[in-house]
């Protein structure tokens, strides 16, 4: 079902069909923020994740947005944004909430309350559900994503750490401990 989610754009549910887009989608979005990076290990997030009990759903330019704007109707409209959602336990009281797996707006799109529209969209979507919360996660250096989430009342709950190991450290470290 499409329905408008701001002037001048529609949402709609996206399908199972649609994988490679997605992973697409979402490639992009890391590679926005890690540029020298390589990414394919994504597929096999989407391969595991993307299911009918993990929505995702596509933002367009409404035609008549297209038409002002081009003076011509495009043959197959451009998806802008896109939102894909699971579930998630919190692991301090238990509750099953949803869970954000990728906002993400095009950025040629972006400060044009897209990615807000999305997020207000998703609110109700969950509240629907009977979700009391929802989760996300967004990397430290991804500043225009903090700022929305901030604005939107979403609060650190935790820090995510980790470490990386160097090879052979673990050999190292039990030589040590015998001395």
């Amino acid at each position: 079902m499409t329905q408008q989610l701001l002037p001048g754009y529609l949402i709609y549910p996206g399908s199972s069909s649609e994988r490679s887009l997605l992973l697409q989608f979402m490639q992009q979005s890391y590679r926005e923020i890690f540029p020298e990076q390589n990414f394919a290990h994504l597929a096999r997030t989407v391969e595991q994740y993307f299911s009918r009990d993990t929505p995702l759903w596509w933002v367009e330019e409404s035609q008549n947005s297209k038409v002002k704007s081009q003076n011509t109707i495009p043959d197959s409209p451009e998806k802008v944004a896109c939102l894909w959602v699971g579930n998630a336990v919190d692991q301090v009281k238990g509750d099953r909430h949803t869970y954000i797996f990728l906002l993400y707006v095009k950025p040629e799109y972006r400060q044009r309350g897209i990615g807000k529209a999305l997020m207000r969209y998703l609110e109700d979507w969950a509240r629907t559900k009977g979700d009391r919360q929802i989760g996300l996660q967004v990397f430290q250096s991804n500043t225009l994503a903090l700022d929305l989430y901030h604005k939107l009342g979403y609060q650190i709950q935790s820090h995510w750490m980790i470490k990386t190991l160097e090879e052979g450290s673990r050999e190292q470290g039990r030589a040590g401990s015998r001395e």
